[in-house]
């Protein structure tokens, strides 16, 4: 099961729109997922770090296909409501 524990709305003219953090299964929570305004439409973008080298890396890897999606669909449900 998968929850949003905070969500963030942003108000700005940025592609950056919410920041969430999302709780899974009850067992833990990431913080500082992100929804953002793409050219295709709103999409969720877990969290990053960035490395030594300067480029940007994700913390978090979603490896399923039906996680992912049931995760983008909750997060863009709770921005939508």
């Amino acid at each position: 099961m998968i929850e949003i524990a905070r969500l963030h709305k942003l108000d700005n003219d940025s592609s950056l729109k919410a920041f969430a953090d999302v709780v899974v299964e009850e067992a833990f929570v990431i913080k500082g997922v992100r929804v953002i305004e793409g050219k295709k439409g709103l999409f969720v973008a877990m969290p990053e770090t960035q490395g030594k080298d300067g480029k940007w890396y994700s913390i978090v890897t979603i490896l399923t296909d039906d996680l992912k999606k049931e995760f983008q669909d909750t997060v863009l449900a709770a921005y939508n409501a």
